[in-house]
């Protein structure tokens, strides 16, 4: 199988950020890759691509280039954009990186997932929310935390949880220092209570930010052994 895999900009594509999906003609199963608070870094060109290859297309839309701000990545950016643009806004360049999944990709509605990481994850559960067709979700960490609602952040994970009509694969840490454990239970009974699959992994010494190279929690241990968890999931569900 050959696979395509390259950046993506504005200018020549209409949305910035990086796809990798199997050569060839032909609708596929699709995956929407929502980056973390340091924009897309490199680990996700490579899981775009190790996701590839087990046949979908896969697209990892840099929400901060489709901010206007600039640069391949954005490490230590990301509590600043976060707290200039509102969850409606990174909400809505994530449907329009939808529709350029399901439509440009031409990748199948009916059979398209989403990853999240740290923010990521947070702001999938709106999404798929108000994305019934999302197939199934895979949320690092989301950094949910125990916060009233506001204009900036009006929909609160804990309500939104249970709304949820799709799979779900979480992962949590217990050295986790923005959703921490007395968060995460909760949130925990939200996602049970909404009556469809939940897989749900706790770590007790995993770190926020496990995942991630680029952050001062990963853990590559960890990382490596959430990695065919999310394959088994998503090959399963989607």
């Amino acid at each position: 199988m050959t696979i395509v895999a390259r950046m993506l900009t504005l200018e020549a594509d209409g949305i910035p950020g990086y796809a990798a999906y199997p050569d060839g003609a032909g609708q596929r199963p699709g995956i929407l890759m929502v980056h973390h608070a340091h924009g897309v870094t490199a680990d996700y060109k490579i899981d775009a691509y190790r996701l590839a290859s087990l046949g979908f297309n896969v697209l990892a839309p840099s929400l901060f280039n489709m901010f206007g701000i600039p640069g391949t990545t954005h490490i230590g950016l990301g509590a600043d954009l976060q707290a200039k643009h509102s969850d409606s806004e990174f909400l809505g360049k994530l449907d329009e990186a939808w529709l350029y999944l399901t439509g440009r990709m031409k990748s199948d509605p009916a059979r398209t997932a989403a990853i999240g990481h740290c923010m990521g994850g947070r702001l999938l559960i709106p999404f798929a929310a108000d994305h019934p067709q999302v197939r199934a979700i895979v949320l690092y960490y989301p950094s949910v935390r125990d916060e009233p609602e506001t204009s900036h952040r009006p929909r609160h994970a804990f309500h939104l949880a249970k709304t949820l009509k799709c799979a779900s694969l979480v992962f949590c840490g217990g050295k986790d220092f923005i959703a921490t454990p007395a968060i995460q239970g909760p949130l925990w009974q939200s996602f049970i209570a909404n009556g469809q699959p939940v897989e749900w992994h706790f770590f007790s010494d995993a770190n926020h930010g496990f995942r991630h190279p680029d952050n001062d929690g990963f853990q590559p241990h960890y990382a490596d052994l959430a990695w065919p968890i999310v394959t088994d999931f998503l090959q399963r569900r989607v």
